[in-house]
């Protein structure tokens, strides 16, 4: 059986804790028209109760950590993060043996592929772990960040290094069925489907190449990402044609260590633009801005709720599932 829908504010149509709940990381500027995507640029959009509240956030915005969830179970490295009612399902990586960066590129390739195990977690929102599925083939272990169109699960699969190879597929929720939608010549790093039958969206290593295709994998379009703000790991679409992403960028310090800065957009997917974007910098216990991995977004009246899961299983404490809040006025 299929997970039961809510409906939340905001919603056009019943979805799975899907408006007003989005689950964040991939998609950026992507100069490219997809026709027939969607209503022209001059159609009035709905607003999404997620991307309005969005559009509040400024750098002076505070955010307070309201629940922390430890996840007792190895959860390796977490990517992307989705609700369906009331289960979350986490995308994450177990690492077996890491890639190895060569002298000089070998096949096109400036690494080796290492070895791994691509994993899709079913959680309750106590953080237990219900069920669990392995995706993935030979060199191809690596999930970015996921979506949920309403229907089914979309999770990229993707080698451990840039220029390389990804498998896209759909996860029934109910089921954990997982059946192959594509397969694409270069590495995905997370996965927007907005809606049932409608265009998929992409981003390649660190978002600097974003995609477009038809849901079987024609390709409808390709850019660079004209937006260096962040690198978008995990987004979800929204009522609209909007998508919200979030993702980080690292930056160098003069002391030789590293500053880490979040952020979360809103992207327009009619003309593929970035809208309104925002700095993240609240940290977790393990000291990552909390919109490295997975984000997921959600309103509750005048509250911005963010879950997020920044830490990895090997790290001390292990991963805890942040929710955090901003109150807007």
């Amino acid at each position: 059986m299929r997970p039961a829908f809510v409906r939340l504010k905001g919603a056009s149509r019943p979805q799975p804790a899907r408006v007003g709940v989005l689950a964040v990381g991939v998609v950026a500027t992507l100069a490219v028209s997809l026709v027939g995507s969607g209503p022209p640029p001059s159609a009035a959009a709905p607003t999404d109760p997620v991307v309005a509240a969005v559009q509040q956030l400024s750098r002076s915005t505070v955010w307070t950590t309201v629940r922390s969830i430890p996840l007792r179970f190895p959860t390796y490295h977490p990517q992307g993060l989705a609700r369906v009612g009331d289960r979350l399902f986490l995308s994450s990586v177990e690492v077996i043996e890491a890639p190895v960066r060569y002298p000089q590129p070998i096949g096109g390739y400036d690494r080796s592929p290492g070895r791994g195990v691509g994993r899709l977690f079913e959680l309750d929102l106590t953080g237990r772990l219900l069920r669990q599925i392995t995706l993935g083939e030979g060199t191809i272990y690596h999930p970015g960040g996921i979506d949920f169109d309403g229907r089914d699960l979309w999770v990229p699969v993707a080698e451990y290094r840039p220029n390389s190879r990804a498998i896209v597929y759909r996860v029934d929720p109910g089921t954990l069925a997982a059946t192959e939608a594509f397969r694409v010549a270069d590495h995905v790093g997370g996965i927007v489907h907005p809606r049932e039958h409608g265009p998929v969206y992409g981003v390649s290593w660190g978002s600097r190449r974003l995609f477009a295709w038809t849901e079987n994998g024609h390709p409808l379009g390709t850019a660079e990402n004209e937006s260096h703000y962040v690198d978008f790991q995990d987004c979800a679409g929204a009522v609209g044609d909007q998508a919200v992403c979030t993702g980080i960028t690292e930056f160098p310090t003069a002391s030789g260590g590293r500053f880490d800065l979040g952020g979360i957009a809103v992207l327009d997917l009619r003309t593929l633009t970035v809208g309104h974007e925002v700095p993240v910098t609240v940290l977790s216990p393990n000291r990552h801005v909390v919109t490295r991995n997975p984000v997921l977004l959600q309103t509750d009246g005048p509250v911005l709720r963010m879950w997020a899961a920044p830490d990895d299983g090997e790290e001390p404490g292990g991963t805890t599932l942040l929710v955090l809040e901003a109150t807007l006025s």
